[in-house]
């Protein structure tokens, strides 16, 4: 199982949002050159955050973003499932088509993705934003991308 850029970028994205937390909003392209991404392919990731509660906007000349939540609401798997969708590595185990495959209540295969997506799944739910942040703290002199931005 592997995720997209899209869960890479807006795990990174809402990481820095979260350095950020309750010190006003945060324009888009000092997240976008804080971590590398582009701007434009940011703006689409944010806009999909937003709409699910996770990100605010605030217009005006000291505009920008900023997390819906505090950070120890916000899980890596919260994140994961709005960007990248449900967290399943076939088919036959997204919640919604548990009936895309007749064969699926007596597929023994299907047993071994359900434990390999619960257990991904307990990871990433199990990891909050907060989490991050003081793991951060910890290898903080090892990456500049882990640096707070300052305005």
């Amino acid at each position: 199982m592997r995720f997209s850029t899209r869960g890479r970028y807006g795990l990174k994205a809402m990481f820095v949002l979260a350095q950020h937390y309750g010190k006003g909003p945060l324009p888009l392209k000092q997240v976008a050159e804080n971590q590398g991404i582009s701007e434009a392919y940011l703006e689409q990731l944010i806009g999909e955050l937003r709409k699910s509660g996770l990100v605010k906007s605030v217009r005006g000349a000291q505009g920008g973003y900023l997390l819906g939540k505090a950070p120890e609401k916000i899980t890596v798997g919260d994140i994961i499932r709005v960007l990248e969708g449900p967290i399943a590595p076939a088919d036959c185990v997204v919640a919604d088509d548990a009936d895309i495959c007749d064969q699926a209540d007596r597929c023994v295969t299907r047993l071994i993705w359900e434990r390999v997506r619960d257990s991904v799944s307990e990871v990433l739910d199990s990891v909050s934003l907060a989490d991050m942040l003081a793991q951060a703290s910890e290898i903080q002199g090892g990456s500049p991308q882990c640096q707070p931005i300052s305005q």
